[in-house]
């Protein structure tokens, strides 16, 4: 299998998972050209070789009016800048209801030029629409701005309509956010995994304060993957790199057995004590199991639809799977075994959801090993509209079939039945089926 491996133990930001991806790509210069080209409004970027300790990487500059963002960590007990680069995307969040009269903590006065300049999630996808990029770049750059849309909201409390971000914090996000969706849509892994996450410690200046780190909005981004703070001062993990990482990461932890190809090195701005990359490996892995936790209860007092709700809930907190079974219990009575298969850092969530929506007063778990094929989907252009299909491949089978949703409604829309649907689309080339 084609595995893309990121190694965070530096963190994350848009820039480094660039430069690294950069480094992976058999056309570097190329890329950048043709990045170039795209016309984001006033972004210009370059890419140089830099050697930090020793080791050779790529620094991924984005300037915006000619301007670079900064990132201004706090300094702790010492006179020397820690911090990261151009991305953070905090640094210009703002929601709607003040007077744009602030200032910027940057170190470089760009203030006159861009005091009033921001941007809604509206104008950034009117950008994003423009853009000369594959049709599934544009889906995956937008749905990782909204992750950062969303964050930006929790942190703020506020309606995402209502997050506005600083013109030159906003282009150059999504310069790094194009770059490195459209770097994994060419380079076409088949899964991409990583490391935990190394946060940094201690606190970043930015436009609304002094904030810990890690930011909120990288705080609320890192929810449910595995991150430290480690012993380094400064921001190493940004909004940006976090909303990457939770996109396009299917799994977090130690690199698995895999025969690397290529390693690229994507360097960060600032210099550390330890080398400041983000490491990416292209390589291969073998077919492998997948490690699944199943948690059951039996329940005899508990009416049909109180079930439903429950599988619903377990199924919304991000349960793989939720079936039922009827039991028979003791003293000849009807029952229902409800088991829910999560992974394994979902165990807490599950059972608190078990506990919370269920009437059970124990649960049981088995840990069992599962065998999956790859998974991807894709959009189709139909004679009905566009279709999502569904592929999955590995284990030396590959097969397809449109997204069970698309096709019903197509056929109420079109006063079909799903049969002639199915068949048309078989007829297509595509294989209807019921979603999974």
């Amino acid at each position: 299998m084609k595995t893309l491996y990121l190694d965070c133990g530096m963190g994350a930001a848009g820039d480094m998972l660039a430069a690294a991806l950069l480094e992976l790509h058999p056309d570097a210069a190329g890329f950048v050209s043709r990045l170039n080209q795209l016309g984001i409004p006033g972004v210009t970027a370059a890419a140089e070789t830099v050697v930090k300790q020793g080791i050779a990487g790529t620094h991924l500059t984005i300037r915006v009016h000619g301007e670079e963002e900064e990132s201004l960590d706090v300094p702790h007990d010492h006179d020397h800048d820690h911090g990261h680069t151009h991305d953070d995307a905090h640094d210009h969040a703002h929601t709607h209801d003040h007077d744009h009269n602030h200032g910027h903590t940057h170190d470089h006065d760009h203030a006159h030029h861009h005091d009033h300049d921001h941007m809604g999630l509206g104008a950034i996808e009117n950008v994003v629409s423009r853009l000369a990029v594959p049709e599934p770049v544009k889906q995956d750059v937008m749905a990782v701005y909204r992750l950062i849309a969303d964050a930006e909201s929790d942190a703020h409390k506020k309606p995402v309509a209502e997050v506005h971000f600083h013109e030159v914090g906003a282009m150059d996000a999504i310069a790094d956010i194009t770059a490195v969706c459209w770097l994994v849509h060419e380079l076409a892994p088949e899964q991409i995994l990583a490391s935990p996450v190394h946060t940094g410690s201690g606190h970043v200046r930015c436009a609304h304060g002094v904030l810990p780190v890690p930011a909120p909005a990288t705080a609320y981004l890192l929810k449910g993957i595995p991150s430290y703070s480690g012993d380094i001062r400064g921001e190493l993990c940004t909004p940006t790199g976090a909303a990457l990482l939770r996109h396009f990461v299917k799994r977090f932890g130690s690199q698995p057995v895999m025969r690397v190809d290529t390693i690229g090195y994507g360097m960060g701005k600032k210099d550390f004590e330890r080398l400041n990359c983000v490491r990416a490996s292209l390589g291969q892995t073998e077919e492998s199991t997948d490690q699944v936790v199943e948690l059951s209860c039996n329940l005899d007092d508990m009416t049909p639809e109180a079930v439903a709700f429950a599988m619903d809930q377990l199924f919304e907190a991000g349960a793989l799977e939720v079936y039922t079974q009827s039991i028979g219990m003791k003293k000849n009575r009807p029952g229902i075994l409800l088991t829910c298969m999560c992974r394994s850092e979902q165990r807490d969530t599950m059972i608190r959801q078990l506990f919370r929506h269920t009437t059970t007063l124990g649960l049981r778990e088995n840990v069992s090993d599962r065998y999956v094929l790859r998974r991807s989907e894709s959009i189709v252009q139909t004679e009905y509209g566009p279709v999502r299909v569904k592929q999955a491949s590995g284990w030396g089978i590959e097969r397809q079939k449109a997204e069970y949703e698309d096709l019903a409604r197509i056929a109420r829309s079109h006063g079909l039945s799903l049969d002639e649907v199915s068949k048309n689309m078989m007829q297509s080339g595509l294989k209807a089926g019921k979603g999974e």
